[in-house]
């Protein structure tokens, strides 16, 4: 019996999403066919099938796929921040880790696919919530322990920064797939600005007077 090698399959996994990702950036997961996919990746349909079942398949693990070239993952990631001693260094450690994807040219793109994908894809849905659940989580943890250490704003409902601090992340992503001109690379440091003088509590607004 032949033995697979996991490397080498986990290797060629990665090439087929890969390849596929370029395509369902650039045409829709709809209007990408999986002989394009064949073409892109370099092998048979009985090849690829060798490892993923379908197309949709292929579309679900784009997203799975969050290795970094350290090896770690994005869960282990959050996990570590959640752990920190310092929270307020760990949440924009977090932000930076959430954000960073956005500077890539294909993944604004495949994201507002996956937004459109989920509303027909109870699979999908489910997967994404599930991401987007952990990472708002972490950010809600590091908030409250933020608070905890008197590092953000006493005024500030952890919960409700935590919402406010996921839709600037998610803008970022929106404004580079919708604006041509937008450099999400460049806007990093104003969302590190924005978000400092959100959160700081030096930075809270005076209460707006009444005119007389």
């Amino acid at each position: 019996m032949r033995t697979v090698d996991p490397a080498k399959h986990r290797a060629r996994r990665r090439h087929i999403i890969h390849a596929a990702a370029e395509l369902f950036a650039a045409k829709g997961f709809e209007r990408t066919t999986t002989a394009e996919i064949c073409k892109a990746a370099g092998m048979s349909a009985g090849n690829l099938f060798h490892y993923f079942p379908n197309k949709r398949a292929i579309f679900h693990a784009v997203f799975e796929d969050d290795d970094h070239d350290d090896g770690t993952t994005k869960s282990e990631r959050l996990a570590a921040a959640r752990a920190a001693d310092d929270p307020w260094t760990a949440l924009f450690d977090t932000v930076d880790l959430l954000a960073a994807p956005a500077t890539q040219p294909l993944v604004p793109a495949l994201v507002m696919e996956a937004m459109i994908q989920a509303h027909r894809d109870p699979e999908l849905e489910a997967l994404l919530s599930r991401d987007n659940d952990e990472e708002r989580s972490t950010i809600t943890v590091l908030l409250h322990n933020a608070a905890a250490k008197g590092d953000i704003d006493a005024a500030l409902n952890p919960n409700d920064a935590a919402a406010w601090v996921m839709a600037l992340i998610a803008a970022l992503y929106t404004s580079a797939a919708t604006e041509p001109s937008f450099n999400p690379a460049e806007q990093l440091p104003t969302l590190r600005l924005i978000l400092h003088r959100f959160l700081q509590p030096d930075a809270a607004p005076a209460s707006v007077q009444p005119r007389p």
